[in-house]
């Protein structure tokens, strides 16, 4: 990771969750770190917490609504005045609703789109023509996709079937994002995580609709943590520079 010290990154949905571990665990690896969400105070109030405060890096909270274009825009347009450069972007803000194909709402599955989909899209975007701009060549996007890209999940009931097809959108677009920065010349390095089940709050707006089931009955097993999902981040980071890791998948251990 020394090649990252002092350079800068963007974690989107970094209020909680997988996205606030990776902020903490990017400053005390010495990157400056850009998180942005809609809950812009809890962002601030991890840059004031006492680990992330003595870290070597720093972390900026940035508000932005990813439904929602012209605060993307006005995002990066923040990153440029703010910090001046960007080297890593993350695009971790995803979320799901208990939807059936049959019977989930219109305003569930375009929400699903829009952060799921088109805000990793937009963002991709924005952050590949920042690079370019001054002149990095050596950047990392990485998408924090799910193992719902690769399988869709047996449980009945659970309305999943829109969620996971966003999530193999992620995969193709991973991919198909990879063939035009090659395209391009460019060594910038594409990657994506799937996890299988993570213990967040995720689970919290996927069931709030669900009464019948709680967070904790679908953990057959011990789920994953974020720091779990963060490790593997840092590994994708820490590759050489001969390498390029496309796709870690990483689930709960069935022993």
């Amino acid at each position: 990771m020394e090649r990252w010290q002092g350079r800068a990154a963007l974690v989107t949905g970094a209020s909680a969750g997988i996205g606030a571990e990776l902020c903490r665990v990017l400053v005390q690896h010495g990157m400056l770190v850009v998180g942005c969400a809609r809950s812009v105070d809890k962002i601030k109030a991890i840059a004031e917490e006492d680990a992330v405060k003595a870290s070597p890096g720093k972390l900026i909270a940035i508000k932005c609504d990813l439904t929602k274009e012209s605060e993307i825009l006005s995002l990066f347009d923040e990153i440029r005045q703010k910090v001046g450069r960007l080297d890593v972007c993350i695009n971790n803000a995803g979320l799901g609703y208990d939807a059936p194909l049959l019977t989930g709402t219109t305003s569930q599955f375009r929400n699903m789109l829009d952060v799921n989909v088109m805000a990793l899209c937009i963002c991709t975007q924005q952050a590949v023509k920042l690079m370019q701009e001054i002149g990095i060549d050596d950047g990392q996007i990485i998408h924090i996709s799910s193992i719902g890209g690769h399988t869709i999940p047996q449980q009945g009931g659970l309305g999943a079937n829109f969620y996971c097809g966003t999530k193999f959108m992620v995969r193709a677009l991973t991919e198909g994002l990879r063939r035009e920065i090659k395209g391009l010349n460019s060594h910038i390095r594409i990657a994506s995580v799937s996890p299988g089940l993570v213990e967040t709050q995720f689970f919290e707006t996927y069931l709030k609709d669900n009464a019948a089931l709680k967070p904790e009955d679908l953990f057959k097993r011990q789920p994953l943590q974020s720091k779990d999902v963060a490790e593997s981040v840092v590994h994708i980071l820490s590759a050489p520079q001969h390498v390029e890791i496309h796709d870690i998948i990483v689930c709960p251990y069935n022993g």
